[in-house]
């Protein structure tokens, strides 16, 4: 949960477990005007008849609500709605540039905005963990290692070895989408997001904005955009 001062987040609260504790003390800090919904799951019952009963109107952000940006993926009912919000929010800011919108969670997710507000869809690839947690699951002698650790140029044992090919390798794929992009769309910008941060000794570096809000950001335009609808 994210709350808004008109285009700014001002406080962000985490529900244990995706439970209603700490849930009304959050609600009763601010004098919400509206919410937006968006879960990629089912909400918890005691969530959401809590959520039913505030006096606020609620939008449930569906497959279905129009959205400020063209959105041309082919299958729309199967776009995750995280994905769409972190187009939306990237947009949001910059709403007259080539946008890539990198979101490095469970897993890494590629996005592309052109610069006119076409939404032209994305990539998926594993996340780090899944990388890691795959390495382990289907080999018959390499361990679990932990993201957390040295990551060296070239492994010196077999956990470095693991760390240093999933977190570099994934560095080395960013890039080379960066890059890729670039020579398409010169006056691109790039966006980092999600709970995975990977820092970038790079040329290109003035183009990345990392930015942990992107997808409440947009969460909060589409909102806007349908005021009429509330």
């Amino acid at each position: 949960m994210v709350a808004f001062d008109g285009d700014e987040p001002v406080e962000e609260f985490r529900c244990p477990n995706t439970h209603i504790d700490g849930v009304d003390e959050f609600a009763n800090r601010y004098s919400f005007s509206k919410c937006i919904i968006s879960c990629v799951s089912d909400i918890p019952e005691d969530l959401s008849k809590y959520l039913s009963k505030l006096p606020i109107p609620i939008l449930h952000l569906t497959h279905d609500t129009p959205i400020p940006i063209q959105n041309r993926y082919k299958t729309p009912k199967t776009l995750g709605m995280d994905r769409l919000a972190a187009a939306v929010g990237a947009h949001a800011l910059y709403p007259n540039r080539d946008l890539l919108v990198i979101d490095a969670g469970t897993c890494i997710t590629y996005e592309f905005v052109e610069a006119n507000g076409i939404y032209h869809g994305g990539n998926i690839a594993p996340g780090m963990q899944m990388r890691l947690k795959a390495l382990h699951a289907y080999t018959a002698a390499l361990p679990l290692v932990a993201a957390e650790g040295e990551v060296p140029e070239t492994g010196y044992n077999t956990d470095t070895a693991i760390r240093s090919g999933v977190i570099q390798g994934i560095k080395f794929e960013i890039q080379g989408y960066i890059d890729h992009f670039l020579e398409k769309y010169p006056r691109l910008l790039v966006f980092l997001t999600g709970g995975d941060n990977f820092n970038f000794d790079t040329r290109i570096k003035n183009i990345i904005f990392a930015d942990k809000f992107l997808v409440p950001r947009g969460l909060n335009r589409i909102l806007d955009h349908n005021n009429d609808k509330l």
